[in-house]
């Protein structure tokens, strides 16, 4: 457990450098957040881009209070619903590991390409399903890692070292909701007007994370994350008249 616990973590970093590395540069630009946590990162991604203004989204109003001491811009709202943020407002969207929590996965994306300028583009990362980790619990017969059954408890996955009670009373939106592979994200994310210009992963479990960097580069699709970027396309509307 010792060694799957630290390779998880590993894990989680490599993840956070896979996405610093799909950004793109856009001096004094908007970058917006979603689910930015405490900021930390979202501070390191607005640096990485080179932004003039970075704008979180966070819906825990303890969590935002810390995203504002990092010097976030901290809208507390659900990502649930619609942004409080306007049409074509933002020149870069980010989300890490939260769109897997929301059951609107659709409205979600939607909103990504809502708030975009033209020119924009966005990068989400979430867990991905067919990561060779999931693979073999299936095969066990066991729940795949990061897809939950239960709102209270974690079950089904011996290995899994977030076994037992989730917590949910004292931090809601903690277990996933909707789990990816990376052609599903990335169809969905075409299908509501977000064009997939990067479909790359991070990690690659059980490997160690130089070895992993190159497995995850040779077979994205079995990455342990999911790490994609996308430029505003056609409205769905649009682009299903010229069809």
């Amino acid at each position: 457990m010792g060694y799957l616990a630290r390779n998880f973590a590993e894990t989680e970093d490599e993840n956070r450098a896979a996405i610093l590395r799909a950004l793109l540069p856009r001096p004094r630009g908007v970058v917006v957040d979603l689910g930015c946590g405490d900021g930390v990162f979202t501070a390191q991604v607005a640096r990485q881009v080179g932004a003039g203004r970075t704008i979180g989204v966070e819906f825990v109003d303890s969590i935002a209070d810390r995203a504002r001491d990092a010097g976030v811009e901290v809208v507390v709202a659900d990502l649930g619903e619609r942004l409080p943020l306007d049409d074509e407002s933002a020149d870069v969207v980010h989300s890490n590991q939260v769109i897997e929590h929301l059951p609107r996965t659709d409205h979600f994306l939607a909103e990504i390409r809502r708030i975009l300028k033209p020119d924009g583009y966005a990068v989400v990362s979430t867990n991905n399903l067919s990561s060779w980790h999931n693979v073999a619990a299936l095969i066990m017969g066991w729940q795949p890692f990061p897809s939950h059954v239960s709102d209270s408890v974690f079950v089904g996955n011996p290995l899994n070292f977030a076994a037992g009670p989730t917590g949910m009373g004292s931090m809601p939106g903690q277990t996933h909701q909707r789990v990816f592979t990376g052609r599903a994200l990335a169809e969905l994310a075409r299908h509501h007007g977000l064009e997939p210009e990067l479909e790359g992963a991070a990690g690659y479990y059980p490997l160690p994370p130089r070895a992993a960097r190159v497995a995850a580069r040779w077979d994205s699709r079995h990455g342990a994350f999911l790490v994609q970027r996308y430029r505003r396309g056609a409205s769905p509307r649009a682009a299903a008249a010229a069809s």
